[in-house]
């Protein structure tokens, strides 16, 4: 047992849908260090069937539906809801930006805003023993 709690982890949630991701795979200006790089969302568990249609659906590329955070939800440090965007539709919330993480999604969202290029992060559907997750695709910004 640790004398210390992980800092920026979300304990009420159950452990495997606490997603998980990592300061160490960004470098100095929160860009991805190489093409591998993903997060897993949290929180994804009450979400299954939005999920499961979505995989159903048949579509095979998704890419998030979010918008960088305001000043005011910023200092609130209020958790970043993910909708995932088909090509044709917005689908319903289908997880969370893992807790601490939410720095490094708002700021990648505001580069490629920045660039002028439509602000989505590319997204892959993982079908695991607890049900389906969904990963971010970070690397694929770099």
């Amino acid at each position: 047992m640790g004398l210390f709690r992980r800092r920026g982890v979300d304990t009420s949630l159950p452990r495997e849908d606490r997603g998980f991701g990592s300061f160490d795979d960004y470098v100095y200006n929160l860009t991805p260090r190489n093409k591998r790089v993903t997060i897993v969302l949290a929180n994804s568990d009450p979400y299954q069937e939005e999920l499961r249609s979505l995989v159903e659906s048949g579509d095979s590329s998704f890419e998030t539906a979010i918008s960088p955070r305001t000043v005011q939800a910023e200092g609130q440090d209020a958790p970043i809801e993910v909708r995932l965007f088909t090509g044709r539709r917005v689908s319903g919330p289908v997880g969370m930006v893992p807790r601490g993480l939410e720095s490094v999604v708002d700021e990648n969202l505001r580069r490629l805003d920045d660039k002028g290029v439509k602000a989505r992060i590319p997204v892959r559907i993982d079908q695991k023993r607890e049900g389906y997750r969904v990963v971010l695709l970070m690397g694929a910004l770099k």
